[in-house]
């Protein structure tokens, strides 16, 4: 098995093609006639702007990104696997340097079967199980007498499974030392061939993720620019909706500049497992004792909500500490940050975007079907209504806005970016089925999932 994995792996490195499915184009279609119908009116150039910067954040800065992050991991490996076999080279190296050193002190026609042999019948004659195996096979008296018989055919047949003979097998001895210098050579050259082979292909590979996180960060540079400029003309949009898709579109360009970005044509996993532990601790409920004042978008009133801090207005960013214990009036549940959660799932980008944001989050609210009813029990406020930072709770098995199924066994939980006028909602989300982390999607009939908020 290492040695066909070790044949695989000293090929050139050759980037990967990856095909694009029916859906996944389908998907590219029909967003690009969505934005192109809520721009409809629109100044050409400008719509033209807000159609290539959806471009750029959903299409051409993922590809980049997933392009650039797997030729990064070729070229890790095709170094780890150089200087594998340099390693082995030095080996081999030292190995023939210590028999020409041998060679040179007792000569080329030493034998050194026997010498090992008789080294280890020295050692072990007396007072030890040896000197037993000497009598009862070889009947030898004397180190010599065993050594003798030991490099006859009949004693060597006779103990071929003896310890004597072990060693020696063991001691890499039953080749004379010319024999074994020429092998050592012979490995030498073949190594020193895979050795510069391997080198060329990890520089090649590493040529090759440089110049794909070169284009990487003139695509996140090209889409900075083009965000800045739609910035700079979103007062000239009337309509609302060409408005709505502006923002989206900016915000969109604004997370893959940093390096997320959307992801369409997906099959999401596992549905957000929390890694261990359980609920963290009981509510201490209580009404408001503060918080922002200004509301950013509404009170998020509602029904539903079992939690201490109902009917208090919050903006977003909150007024929340990273990893605070208490907030809003109420036990967060947060006592040992994000470790909890497991790398790329929906749980852990909740935690991170909830943190960002400086709103309340727990380290142990479970997995994603379970934030909502955790979060009642900690003092949060929780309805039906979506706001802006808010956790959005998907139940075990419940259709995530018609697109895909939330895990029957886990749920799933994201964070609302956006709330829309036509009520749907944009959401960021994590997820291992998912191309990046985090994801992007919007969700219709917001009104049937649970949001989590202060």
């Amino acid at each position: 098995m290492m040695a066909v994995c070790g044949l695989a792996m000293t090929s050139a490195y050759v980037p990967e093609a990856k095909a694009v499915s029916v859906y996944d184009y389908q998907q590219k279609v029909a967003s690009q006639a969505n934005i192109k119908a809520k721009l409809a009116g629109v100044n050409a150039d400008l719509a033209n702007q807000i159609i290539e910067l959806n471009s750029l954040a959903n299409e051409q800065i993922p590809a980049a990104q997933e392009a650039a992050t797997k030729a990064q991991q070729a070229s890790q490996q095709a170094q780890a696997l150089a200087e594998a076999t340099n390693e082995r080279l030095e080996a081999a190296k030292k190995d023939k340097a210590d028999l020409e050193e041998k060679i040179k002190q007792t000569g080329i026609e030493y034998d050194d079967a026997k010498d090992s042999v008789a080294e280890m019948a020295r050692s072990s004659f007396h007072g030890s199980e040896a000197s037993t195996v000497m009598d009862v096979v070889t009947n030898a008296t004397t180190t010599d007498d065993f050594v003798n018989q030991m490099q006859s055919d009949a004693a060597a047949t006779r103990s071929a499974a003896n310890a004597a003979n072990d060693a020696a097998v063991t001691m890499n001895t039953s080749m004379n030392r010319k024999e074994r210098l020429a092998a050592i050579e012979e490995q030498i050259t073949q190594l020193k061939n895979q050795a510069d082979q391997q080198a060329a292909s990890a520089q090649r590979a590493a040529e090759d993720a440089a110049a794909k996180q070169a284009s990487l960060e003139a695509l996140q540079a090209k889409g900075t620019a083009a965000r800045a400029s739609l910035e700079a003309q979103k007062s000239s949009l009337t309509s609302q909706a060409a408005k709505e898709a502006a923002d989206i579109v900016s915000i969109q360009a604004q997370l893959a500049a940093q390096g997320g970005s959307s992801a369409g044509g997906y099959t999401p996993g596992s549905g957000g497992q929390q890694q261990s532990g359980g609920n963290s601790g009981g509510s201490t409920g209580g009404g408001s004792t503060g918080g922002n004042s200004g509301n950013s978008g509404g009170n998020s009133g509602g029904s539903g909500n079992s939690g201490g801090a109902s009917g208090m207005n919050y903006a977003v960013p909150g007024s929340c500490p990273e990893g605070s214990g208490y907030c809003y009036g109420h036990n967060t549940g947060n006592t040992v940050g994000g470790s909890a959660y497991p790398a790329r799932q929906c749980t852990l980008w909740a935690y991170i975007k909830r943190s960002q944001l400086s709103l309340p989050v727990g380290s142990y609210m479970g997995n994603g079907g379970q934030w909502a009813d955790t979060a009642r029990g900690l003092g949060y406020y929780v309805n039906n209504t979506p706001h802006v930072g808010a956790a959005m709770v998907f139940l075990p098995g419940q259709s995530v806005g018609g697109h895909w199924t939330a895990d029957w066994q886990y749920g799933h939980v994201a964070v609302v970016e956006r709330v829309n006028s036509d009520g749907s909602v944009l959401i960021s989300e994590g997820g291992t089925g998912f191309a990046t982390f985090p994801a992007w999607e919007t969700i219709s009939n917001s009104g049937a999932y649970q949001y989590i908020h202060y």
